[in-house]
């Protein structure tokens, strides 16, 4: 497909196609449970959406082992080094497996309390609980899942997890039919059975995961060794941007508090809103996690400047592709929402939050690919410095004022955008600083 296009495109569109469909699957699976409880109500909306939402908290400890395995794994591959590859990753598969047992403990005994501190209605907390302590026992197989997700694509390898992927979102959609409304036999479990789905999906994409791996179909030696000098490497450039997703995780659930305030309907069409976001920026992560293999491969084989050159080319790509999804957002948002729900007051709500964010959808690809740039070269400190700046100096002190001032949730959402743009250009002067190519991992 890609075959008539210069060398270094194919081998960007080759590694960051994949990655692309990749995440939007990603996300689609996620987004299945809100399309299908939509049906149910505008309340299962917001209990699912605001359940999604406050997980985000334990997948931001996941960037450790995303950010730390992909610095790590990259440099080995670079390098060609792939024995201290296969060691690196059968450590980080044994802290993945023993790091989501805390976490998966505390979440579970936190979950029924989430929904009350947002002071959402009784009939949101009463099925949220449910569904977000259903959601907590497929912890562990998401954590060492996606150590081997990052592992592959470290070397390059996207097209794996992407077979696997659409698989899932099939199986995902067959069992909401069943769990949720109870059809075929099967009883009629709500929002708790969008959530058994989930986790009855991730568990049989992590045995295939793990049957890859021992029969040694992956570009990995299988093996059961522990370093805890590999270990500490990947915690120093995973560690920074894992309290970077935390902190920003943080701000953006204080971000909810301030659209929980204007009722019901606006917190149900913000949180469709966020995935129908999700669905256009999607293809976007997927190549940032092209940028992130590239930079640590570049840099593992000593060629910083192939590494620039790389990032540039995604970025331009990526600026495109969200640059043209951008027209539906602001276009035609409301024959997009209605997949989600049937509520007129919620769909006009969702519809405005997709045309503001349209506007900012190229300074998001910056921030994306930069972003993912920097941590893949091991800067993961300045990206936490320049997140949480501009998050709550530029989107959230502002959006509780002007909150305050105008109670219109119009001008919460012009202030959410702005962060995204102070985000490009500082980013992009990072970047071009080049203070990256001095980091050692």
């Amino acid at each position: 497909m890609v075959g008539f296009l210069p060398k270094k495109h194919q081998k960007i569109l080759r590694l960051s196609i994949p990655a692309a469909i990749n995440s939007l699957l990603d996300m689609l699976q996620v987004i299945t449970d809100l399309i299908m409880v939509g049906r149910i109500s505008a309340f299962a909306v917001a209990a699912v959406g605001l359940g999604l939402q406050s997980l985000m908290f334990v997948f931001a400890i996941l960037t450790v082992l995303h950010v730390g395995t992909s610095a790590l794994l990259s440099r080995f591959v670079g390098a060609k080094q792939m024995n201290r590859a296969s060691v690196g990753l059968s450590t980080l598969l044994r802290f993945a497996f023993f790091l989501s047992l805390p976490m998966m403990l505390l979440w579970y005994l936190l979950a029924s309390h989430i929904y009350v501190w947002f002071g959402t209605v009784a009939e949101v907390v009463v099925l949220g609980e449910g569904y977000v302590q259903m959601l907590t026992w497929m912890l562990p197989f998401i954590f060492v899942k996606l150590v081997f997700v990052t592992a592959l694509n470290a070397t390059g390898d996207t097209k794996t997890p992407m077979y696997i992927k659409i698989g899932s979102i099939f199986l995902n959609v067959g069992l909401n039919y069943l769990l949720i409304f109870g059809n075929l036999g099967f009883p009629q479990m709500g929002v708790v059975g969008a959530g058994l789905g989930t986790v009855i999906v991730n568990i049989l994409e992590l045995c295939i995961y793990l049957w890859l791996y021992i029969k040694g179909k992956t570009p990995y030696i299988p093996m059961w060794h522990y370093s805890r000098s590999l270990i500490t490497r990947a915690l120093k450039v995973g560690i920074p941007a894992s309290i970077e997703r935390s902190l920003t995780f943080g701000s953006f659930m204080l971000f909810t508090v301030i659209i929980a305030d204007y009722g019901t309907e606006v917190l149900a069409g913000y949180q469709i809103g966020l995935r129908v976001e999700g669905l256009a920026f999607m293809p976007g992560i997927g190549f940032t996690i092209a940028a992130m293999a590239l930079m640590g491969q570049g840099l593992g084989a000593k060629n910083p400047q192939q590494s620039k050159e790389d990032v540039l080319l995604i970025l331009k790509y990526t600026s495109g592709l969200m640059f043209f999804l951008s027209f539906f957002m602001i276009l035609m948002p409301e024959k997009i929402v209605w997949l989600f729900t049937d509520d007129s007051q919620t769909i006009r709500e969702s519809s405005l939050y997709l045309q503001i964010v349209g506007l900012s959808q190229i300074p998001l690809a910056f921030n994306f690919v930069l972003s993912g740039a920097l941590r893949g070269a091991g800067d993961s400190r300045q990206t936490l410095k320049i997140n949480l700046l501009s998050l709550w100096f530029v989107r959230i002190l502002p959006a509780f004022f002007l909150s305050w001032y105008f109670e219109n949730i119009l001008f919460v959402y012009l202030a959410m955008i702005s962060d995204t743009f102070v985000k490009a250009i500082w980013l992009w002067i990072t970047f071009e600083r080049g203070d990256w190519m001095k980091i050692k991992v």
